[in-house]
């Protein structure tokens, strides 16, 4: 064989050679990658490693427990409304036109201010007979102390001087009945018929149902103006009679709403029903929550629970962080980053979106709430 032809095959055979090298390599890389990336297999039953930057962890959350007061029961349904002790329904006393709107709806109004102005025919007839009124009652009073004086000095007859009197005291009676009607229709500030229908309550003009020019008269069957102060609620939940027994004047509530699904709110309850409904079988109870921050609306729903009184607490987790295996309930709880623990515990209560765990978790351990279907995965294969 030629030196050249010697040479062109050494040098194939050692480009082979690194090429298949290279092959090894490069597979070695990918497979140690791949362990990287899978759970670390241990021999610690229940717990679970994944290594720094693995892409299960994006799909795991946990949050630290916390222990709150226990619920006597499961929770109810219940709505917010408007507390009638700070409700006004306002409606026209006299019978007009509407001249001039002064109050809009969601505007916060002073209790006595002016909502609307209204073109009365009877206020003005209202006003004309009280002016007459007093005027008919200083010219008795004068005619009485004229009669008095004569009396005094002998001059008329006594049944005179009590004619005089009486006329007196009528046209004082006249006077004041005209005075309280203009008092009572809380009529001030003009003097030609023109009524200003004032706000008997301070709050928000929740609605409005009048315009200007519309024709208004005190048996209209919807108010003209209903004004509220929202700042305060009542929650009426309906409570089946079974569960009556837990709930008690006084007693804490805690709220959840599905617009703030992430937060409690408190409330007290006030009344409890007198009667069951024969028809639910169930008593209202009306409980009173603050609203400082009015972001709770009326007519909006709520998951309502009664929550026991004392030092009895239990540590709340959400629903997502159980897993059933068996007859057991299991949450994973995160031991350090990376590393999670399957751990059973014990209900005492479950609601529609967070039970409450008696035993197998400590107080700000953080529970897995997101992705507890993919550690109980990998924990199964962990076990084969």
């Amino acid at each position: 064989m030629k030196p050249i032809t010697k040479i062109v095959s050494l040098v194939s055979i050692l480009a082979l050679s690194a090429g298949i090298v290279m092959l090894v390599q490069t597979l070695s890389t990918k497979k140690e990658a791949a362990l990287e990336i899978e759970p670390k297999k241990t021999q610690e039953p229940g717990i679970i490693r994944f290594a720094a930057g693995a892409p299960q962890l994006a799909s795991i959350r946990a949050e630290a427990v916390k222990a709150l007061p226990m619920p006597t029961a499961d929770p109810v349904n219940g709505r917010f409304v408007f507390d009638e002790n700070l409700t006004s329904r306002v409606s026209s006393p006299l019978t007009g036109r509407v001249i001039k709107l002064h109050a809009e709806v969601g505007e916060r109004v002073a209790k006595g201010a002016v909502l609307l102005e209204i073109d009365a025919p009877d206020l003005a007839t209202a006003e004309a007979d009280l002016a007459k009124a007093k005027s008919d009652e200083l010219r008795k009073k004068l005619g009485y102390e004229r009669a008095r004086n004569l009396h005094d000095n002998e001059v008329i007859a006594r049944k005179d001087f009590e004619a005089a009197d009486a006329d007196y005291q009528q046209a004082k009676a006249d006077s004041q009945r005209a005075s309280l009607r203009l008092r009572n229709l809380n009529a001030s500030g003009h003097e030609n018929g023109r009524f200003l229908l004032r706000a008997p309550v301070a709050g928000v003009v929740v609605e409005r149902q009048v315009n200007t020019g519309q024709e208004v008269r005190p048996e209209l069957q919807n108010p003209l103006f209903l004004i509220t102060d929202i700042s305060r609620l009542w929650v009426a939940a309906d409570v089946p009679e079974k569960n009556l027994s837990n709930v008690h004047i006084g007693q804490t509530v805690s709220l959840e709403t599905d617009a703030y699904p992430d937060q409690h709110f408190s409330a007290k309850v006030d009344r409890i029903g007198v009667m069951v409904d024969p028809g639910t079988r169930r008593v209202q109870v009306r409980c009173t929550v603050n609203n400082t921050d009015l972001r709770l609306k009326p007519e909006m729903f709520t998951r309502v629970s009664f929550l026991a009184d004392g030092e009895r607490k239990g540590l709340q987790v959400h629903n997502t962080s159980l897993v059933i295996d068996g007859i057991y309930n299991w949450v994973f709880v995160e031991k350090s980053a990376g590393v999670f623990e399957k751990r059973k515990v014990t209900l005492v209560g479950r609601g529609t979106e967070y039970s409450f765990v008696e035993s197998g978790l400590a107080e700000g351990e953080r529970v897995v709430t997101e992705g507890a279907l993919l550690l109980n995965s990998e924990a199964a294969a962990d076990a084969q």
